[in-house]
């Protein structure tokens, strides 16, 4: 441990360009995809033009991150993989008719990302894709994921209200093989914020109502894992809230925690009446101690009062590479506006610590890598007194909720 913190972003995302990902394609779907492609428009800036190299070239996206401070990332999927109707985290589960060919295309884009991740094995942890609407499919996916190396586990789909062609939501107990192997496997569970959110449709109040409703939606795996037994059947199952903050989450368990008492005291809260089956022997604070852990990306001053509730044991810092809301290329600021006051063990525990732990980092493999390029601990105590001339999104909204 020298002079400098060694900085793991647990929030990343990466993906490959279209012609990359036609290369991990089936042969069979090659047709289809060349036809998909010939009618798909970007609908997104950022990966329209040359920022998109970002996703996947990797002397942009390492010289980058290094120059930032950051020295190991644990990847997100980003870009649009083959057949996906919009970009990847917003889009809804596939539809039985879109079923067939969106699996070709997440498997197209785990393919790519095990060998987009080997380039920089020690500093990349790659998060593979898999769907929930077939139990076979989706075992088939994890195991495939913990057999190729992707420690960073799998992302867990969000599935929307308005997906009724779902048939089994994650609280049914259909999922039970699935949690028990990420379990026995060490294959981290992970969930994204913004996901699962409906379609409100095309009315002027549509994108208010995602702004005002999204935290709501990206904390529904959390509740259902939580509160159908999920943690409680699989005490080692390692589950991931990112790039949700944390802010809500003392609240939520304080209400949790109370109502679970009292259910397993009396059988009742309120007017409900509750049998043996909804009896939770532990706390939801006692679940989340055991099970979670939370990446917390571009973190705010109400996040960083959150962790001081709960501990910093369970919280992972994230920069939300290469999303323009994210903290690069102003980490060390963004560190410094939040984080001057913290002892160094606590720093480093939240920079890197946990999420090496989680996601099995060598830290010792990384060392050199934070001498040369992470911030000294002498440079992050010292609180920043001026923004740059031109800040970007986390700096500016540091400060407020």
């Amino acid at each position: 441990m020298g002079s400098h913190y060694t900085i793991i972003s647990a929030d990343t995302h990466a993906g490959g360009s279209h012609a990359h990902y036609r290369e991990y394609l089936e042969s069979r779907y090659l047709e289809d995809f060349d036809a998909w492609r010939g009618r798909y428009r970007n609908p997104f800036k950022d990966l329209g033009d040359q920022r998109r190299l970002r996703n996947w070239d990797n002397e942009m996206r390492t010289s980058a991150q290094l120059c930032d401070g950051v020295v190991g990332e644990v990847m997100f999927p980003n870009t649009v993989p083959p057949f996906f109707p919009s970009f990847v985290l917003a889009a809804p589960p596939p539809k039985p008719e879109e079923y067939e060919h969106r699996l070709a295309g997440i498997r197209a884009h785990n393919r790519w990302l095990v060998d987009f991740c080997a380039d920089y094995p020690d500093q990349r942890a790659g998060i593979g894709q898999i769907f929930v609407n077939n139990l076979e499919d989706a075992l088939e996916d994890a195991r495939w994921i913990a057999e190729h190396g992707l420690r960073g586990g799998l992302l867990l789909p969000n599935i929307p209200p308005d997906a009724v062609w779902v048939e089994h939501h994650l609280y049914d107990p259909y999922w039970e093989p699935l949690w028990a192997f990420c379990a026995e496997a060490g294959v981290v569970v992970n969930s994204h914020g913004g996901t699962g959110v409906p379609d409100f449709g095309k009315v002027p109040a549509a994108g208010l109502l995602f702004m005002g409703e999204f935290q709501f939606y990206s904390q529904r795996p959390f509740l259902h894992l939580l509160l159908s037994g999920v943690f409680e059947r699989h005490p080692d199952l390692v589950f991931t809230m990112t790039e949700m903050g944390a802010y809500w989450l003392p609240d939520l368990l304080v209400r949790l925690d109370r109502a679970i008492i009292r259910i397993r005291e009396s059988g009742t809260t309120g007017e409900l009446r509750f049998g043996e089956e909804s009896i939770l022997p532990r706390t939801a604070t006692e679940y989340f101690e055991r099970n979670c852990f939370v990446g917390i990306s571009q973190p705010k001053l109400p996040d960083v009062e959150a962790i001081d509730g709960l501990g910093v044991d369970r919280f992972m810092w994230g920069s939300d590479y290469p999303h323009d809301e994210g903290t690069a290329p102003y980490t060390r600021e963004h560190l410094r506006q939040l984080f001057h006051s913290w002892p160094e063990e606590r720093m480093r525990r939240f920079l890197a610590g946990t999420a090496a732990q989680v996601y099995r980092f060598d830290l010792a493999a990384l060392d050199p890598l934070a001498e040369q390029y992470g911030p000294t601990v002498e440079e992050i105590a010292v609180p920043l007194a001026e923004l740059p001339p031109e800040p970007n999104e986390a700096l500016v909204r540091g400060l407020v909720g």
